[in-house]
């Protein structure tokens, strides 16, 4: 079965993880490290009720790491471990993430 994640920010700005034949993360290990990276990167809840689901913090902590480092050589290791997180935490083996309109696809 094919395992990807994709993050867009349009279409001059995309980046495909291939997960195929990457070690899985554990749900609850991919929910702590997503939860890790919300706090680090300063991210902000989206929603006005202050409440945060696991859907917004894959959108918020893309949005708050920013191309640039999905894109930078030396934050590889950073880009593969945020994959493998959103594939674990969404439990799908396909997701695609566009930060340009705050939305997810599986």
């Amino acid at each position: 079965m094919r395992s990807e994640v994709t993050v867009s920010w349009g279409e001059n700005a995309t980046h495909r993880f291939d997960l195929e034949e990457v070690q899985p993360m554990t749900h609850e290990a991919a929910r702590a490290w997503l939860d890790e990276q919300f706090v680090a990167l300063e991210c902000e809840p989206i929603r006005a009720t202050g409440k945060v689901l696991i859907a917004d913090k894959v959108v918020a902590v893309a949005q708050g790491a920013g191309q640039d480092r999905f894109a930078a050589a030396e934050h590889a290791v950073w880009a593969q471990a945020y994959a493998r997180a959103v594939s674990a935490a969404l439990a799908k083996p396909v997701v695609r993430v566009d930060v340009a309109t705050l939305t997810i696809g599986y």
